[in-house]
């Protein structure tokens, strides 16, 4: 373990952090802050290994909100790089601790996710938010940094993309899925910097081994969290109309597509989820470009 035994660090707004543990072997390196003198609260680095460490502080009550605790995050930061030769350095935060995260966002801890835990004895989970920061990345009051911690931490929405394709008779495609026993209409989730009209290609490329031509959109389709999953915006396109012996020349991505089937409106109320049924209706009615499901 790297310890260059600083025994003061100066920060930001006149705090100032005097060493509170022995230098050498010990991994964790602990601080005193201080402002104008005074106690205000402690941090920490503990040396993890593989050039990782794990930050944590507290600021006592009476001083909380002045912007202490920041300034000293920041500046054990700066000693965890550049003296100790840290690459990264990390903070699990519990997820009702606003002040905690907001500490670390300002010290350009950047959200990387949540980690589950177990559940405590009185059965009370106990998750835990993981937030970090790397030796290069820029300083969270630059421009580049600032945009780094927004893009890591501000919602993030799934997008599906689906595609309605007919046959000559009518019919509407659905997909005989693998993991679920109803049927849908033919598509999949949107992947990070691609669009909703580029993935849906590339879904039926790589589950139906076709290529299609985007016609326009029909609806955005907004679905509420349900059965487990998360809330969804699904963009519904307009795929024209292709001879029924189309579905003879699909090879099938057998992991996720079991069958492939041209539909009629009994079918569909046979065999489709309710999603699909529902919105398949409001499309008949003339559905707008925006909706909800069930609204």
């Amino acid at each position: 373990m790297t310890d260059p035994a600083k025994p003061t660090l100066e920060a930001e707004g006149g705090v100032v952090l005097r060493r509170r543990t022995p230098s050498g072997d010990d991994p964790l390196i602990g601080y005193v802050v201080e402002q104008d003198g005074e106690p205000v609260g402690a941090v920490e680095v503990r040396q993890a290994g593989d050039r990782r460490g794990e930050l944590a502080w507290t600021t006592y009550p009476a001083y909380r909100g002045r912007g202490v605790a920041t300034a000293a995050v920041r500046r054990l930061i700066a000693y965890a790089f550049d003296d100790l030769g840290l690459a990264r350095v990390e903070a699990r935060v519990a997820p009702d601790n606003r002040a905690a995260l907001r500490v670390a966002a300002r010290s350009g801890l950047r959200l990387e996710g949540r980690l589950r835990a177990h559940e405590a004895a009185a059965g009370e989970r106990l998750d835990l938010i993981l937030l970090a920061r790397l030796a290069h990345d820029p300083d969270v009051r630059e421009r580049d940094g600032f945009i780094g911690i927004l893009n890591s931490s501000l919602p993030r929405k799934r997008v599906i993309a689906q595609g309605l394709l007919h046959d000559e008779r009518g019919r509407v495609l659905l997909c005989e899925l693998t993991y679920k026993r109803e049927w849908d209409l033919p598509g999949g989730v949107v992947e990070p910097d691609e669009s909703p009209a580029d993935a849906l290609v590339r879904e039926l490329r790589e589950e139906l081994d076709i290529e299609v031509r985007i016609r326009g959109l029909r609806t955005v389709n907004w679905l509420p969290a349900w059965a487990g999953w998360d809330d969804a915006c699904v963009f519904v396109f307009d795929l024209g109309v292709a001879d029924s012996s189309l579905t003879q020349a699909m090879h099938l991505q057998r992991t996720e597509i079991a069958g492939v089937h041209w539909c009629d409106d009994d079918i569909v109320r046979d065999r489709a989820t309710a999603v699909t049924i529902e919105l398949l209706d409001a499309l008949a009615a003339g559905a707008p470009a925006y909706r909800e499901h069930g609204r």
